[in-house]
């Protein structure tokens, strides 16, 4: 997602961007992507080899794979510049630009791990974010500055629904939940949408958003949020939407402490083992106190305006 965001700015500045589609990319562009988007499928188990060959006749590559490292970037990029987009530090890379919009990123974390001369676009000022939601922010400005209850609490915890997690939680929520509304955001393939679709047909509560297109009026129209720490954690603060994180991935933690400690979300983490009760606790916070929304709101508004995808179009561009 954040890729088509990168893409959709470089095709605002002239660029003609092309996808390399494995089996899982071609899922999310069928649903997300223009239908004139170009790309590449795969043929064969060898990954770096067909990513070298989908580069042929390329002036610029981007590579966002965690499994990948410098010798790798290196063999698919042949000479090309490249753009390596991170948020783990943790393996050599080999990009002339590394972009890592963690909040707590510094560039000390990447010493020794890029090449001399490789330039660094860190922090949320650089995340890409999806131009609907920049274009929604003076309204979600001024109706989170209105404050009042909570009435839509939308629930996101990614279109591949790690582990069912989506349907775990939400069913924690329920009885809790009074007559707030639940907008429940899921892909097509998620391990929870069965359940969940049963369960909608029983409680009027519930609405399912399946490889939804509709994520910039769904972020506006809640007043709060129970959402992965990943990378629509920008899009909520682009919107100031008062949320609780949930950690489900390693690569997560990082930001998601990042931004507790700066009192722009509360999070508890799927691999703590208190996680049930932790999760009940701070989701009754959320819901119960308005005076918390207001401080989450006010603070994650200031962590990311959504310029970011403008800002590492031009970079890119520039080499």
């Amino acid at each position: 997602m954040r890729s088509l965001t990168l893409a959709g700015a470089l095709s605002d500045r002239g660029a003609e961007p092309v996808f390399l589609a494995t089996a899982a990319v071609a899922g999310v562009l069928d649903a997300f992507a223009p239908p004139d988007l170009p790309r590449i499928g795969t043929e064969g188990p060898d990954l770096v080899e067909a990513a070298a060959a989908a580069a042929e006749g390329c002036d610029l590559v981007v590579i966002d794979h965690y499994g990948l490292s410098a010798e790798d970037h290196l063999n698919i990029r042949s000479g090309r510049a490249g753009l390596i987009i991170d948020d783990l530090a943790n393996r050599p890379l080999a990009g002339d630009l590394i972009l890592d919009s963690g909040p707590a990123r510094t560039a000390a974390d990447y010493a020794g791990l890029i090449p001399q001369g490789s330039r660094l676009l860190l922090g949320p000022a650089y995340a890409p974010v999806r131009p609907a939601f920049v274009q929604r922010r003076p309204d979600a400005l001024k109706r989170r500055s209105e404050g009042g209850p909570v009435r839509r609490l939308m629930v996101s915890l990614g279109l591949t629904d790690v582990g069912g997690l989506t349907g775990e939680l939400v069913r924690r929520l329920l009885p809790g939940l009074g007559d707030v509304a639940l907008d429940i955001v899921l892909g097509s393939a998620a391990p929870s949408l069965a359940g969940l679709t049963e369960l909608a047909r029983e409680d009027r509560r519930l609405t399912l958003h399946v490889d939804t297109r509709s994520m910039p009026d769904l972020t506006l129209a809640a007043d709060a949020a129970i959402g992965a720490a990943g990378s629509t954690n920008w899009e909520r603060c682009v919107l100031a939407l008062p949320t609780l994180q949930v950690v489900v991935a390693d690569n997560q933690r990082p930001a998601a402490r990042a931004l507790a400690a700066a009192g722009a979300v509360l999070v508890v983490d799927r691999s703590q083992p208190d996680f049930g009760a932790a999760f009940d606790s701070a989701a009754a916070r959320l819901l119960d106190d308005a005076g918390l929304r207001r401080d989450l709101s006010a603070t994650s508004s200031t962590v990311c305006d959504g310029g970011g995808a403008d800002l590492v179009a031009e970079a890119l561009l520039a080499l």
